[in-house]
């Protein structure tokens, strides 16, 4: 069965590690019949989360006016699948995926207008440290944020010794990507 899928990249670097790791999955998403949308957070311009409680008061998620109502929001309410595919900054994500998580708070209580109908996910980060305890904190929040909204976890793909531009093509990481994708 055909899902739609969203990949959400976050990473500030334009065609890096990250990058192509998300366009990999891609490829195998698609090449297995799935339907996928690719949303460059760091072309966006998305506010982090105000804690007003504003959420939907004006008719959308949110009473910021930036490209999370516009663009991203759309998306979201169309995906049976996300993915959150981004670089290690600080053992931690960078804040061009870090606000668009903090800014899934309107679909996150039962009694608000729209829950999301995202059943499952799935994360890809890759990073310069070559031991993998240096991703645990970023699995954790990832593994936190989708027990709150009680989504499948789908995996993890962890992508260690990578930094430069590039550094990505010398590991197997868009080759587990890749079937990554091919087995949603």
């Amino acid at each position: 069965m055909s899902k739609q899928i969203l990949v959400i990249t976050g990473s500030p670097r334009q065609k890096g590690n990250s990058d192509m790791l998300a366009d990999a999955f891609i490829k195998g998403a698609i090449a297995s019949g799935h339907r996928v949308e690719k949303f460059v957070s760091a072309a966006h311009q998305i506010n982090g989360c105000l804690g007003c409680n504003g959420c939907w008061s004006k008719g959308s998620p949110c009473v910021q006016k930036d490209d999370f109502n516009k663009e991203l929001a759309p998306m979201l309410e169309i995906a049976d699948v996300l993915v959150f595919c981004l670089p290690l900054y600080a053992y931690s994500f960078p804040t061009q995926i870090k606000a668009p998580l903090d800014r899934l708070f309107p679909y996150g209580k039962e009694d608000w207008m729209r829950p999301l109908k995202v059943k499952e996910t799935a994360m890809i980060v890759c990073g310069a440290d070559n031991e993998a305890d240096a991703f645990n904190a970023v699995v954790e929040s990832y593994r936190h944020l989708i027990g709150f909204f009680e989504w499948k976890n789908l995996g993890e793909v962890i992508v260690m010794n990578v930094n430069d531009k590039g550094d990505v093509l010398n590991t197997d990481g868009l080759k587990r990507a890749e079937a990554a994708g091919a087995k949603i």
